[in-house]
């Protein structure tokens, strides 16, 4: 169970998060991330991001661009934060399938 204040946290930084995949992704036609949900720890120390990336081809090497790329996506985020945060989180992203797992159901389904 989230409190109140893990929930503010959480779409403040998937607010920004989605802020600076977008302008990360406009040099890179035909690739679309975006952040579909963060949850963070009790103590909001360590963020979990959630990405959903279209192609879902391109998944994998995405998230190890991104994973190689933490630094500076956290450097950013905190240049945006740093009014609202004292401390910015760690950041893990992973990949979510979601919609593929969706859309495989609906078409066994057919």
């Amino acid at each position: 169970m989230e409190t109140t204040r893990q929930n503010k946290i959480c779409r403040l930084l998937q607010k920004e998060l989605s802020e600076i995949f977008l302008l990360q992704t406009k040099s890179m036609p035909g690739i679309l991330v975006s952040v579909s949900a963060v949850r963070i720890s009790p103590d909001l120390s360590v963020a979990r991001a959630y990405l959903s990336i279209f192609p879902s081809e391109k998944a994998e090497e995405m998230i190890k661009n991104i994973n190689e790329n933490m630094k500076s996506i956290r450097y950013e985020l905190g240049t945006r934060v740093r009014h609202q945060l004292r401390i910015i989180p760690e950041l893990k992203f992973f990949v979510d399938d979601s919609l593929d797992y969706l859309e495989k159901i609906d078409e066994l389904l057919k």
